[in-house]
């Protein structure tokens, strides 16, 4: 049997290679952020965001702490924390799952099925119960609003390159402004 700190490594390592952009807080394995996209055709899609995961010292024994960084309007996220209320990451965790079930399974089915009756944002749960079109406009204006690329800290490749190249020109336009130096 291996042990836990082998374990967390595999499974963080299983995650990256499953091209998630995974992004390590420090130098340990214990805390990181992960971009998570919306699931297809449903009302999140389009929708990106920054997750941060802790992983406890027992872990795999013990759940990994989930909770999403940018808004999301959701019964089960809190809205101010990003806390995450999900069964099978709170309660009913097994050392069987990992990482890459975490963001392939067990979050996609929480945005596409959500609980209004165990909320932890109770206006979304309300709203949900209540009017399904303006709960599902309102998550739609808050992907909007608050899930684009840049609010989940994505950096397209293409502009990175762009803004080295605007850097550089910017240089060569100091000199013209100054002038050249005096021999």
């Amino acid at each position: 049997m291996s042990s836990p700190s082998k374990r967390r490594e595999m499974d963080l390592m299983k995650l990256m290679m499953s091209d998630y952009k995974v992004e390590m807080v420090n130098d340990g394995m214990q805390e990181f952020f992960v971009e998570f996209r919306g699931p297809n055709e449903s009302i999140y899609q389009g929708g990106v965001w920054k997750v941060r995961v802790e992983l406890p010292d027992a872990y795999p024994y013990k759940s990994p702490s989930i909770g999403f960084i940018n808004k999301i309007y959701h019964p089960n996220v809190d809205e101010m924390s990003g806390s995450v209320c999900l069964d099978v990451i709170n309660q009913t965790w097994s050392p069987m799952f990992d990482l890459v079930n975490v963001f392939e399974v067990f979050l996609p089915q929480l945005l596409l099925y959500p609980n209004p009756s165990d909320p932890l944002n109770g206006d979304a749960a309300a709203l949900m119960m209540r009017d399904r079109p303006a709960y599902e406009q309102k998550v739609k204006e808050y992907c909007e609003k608050y899930a684009k690329p840049e609010d989940a800290g994505v950096v397209p490749e293409d502009r990175s390159s762009d803004e080295e190249l605007s850097e550089e020109e910017d240089d060569s336009g100091d000199e013209e402004i100054m002038g050249k130096p005096d021999p």
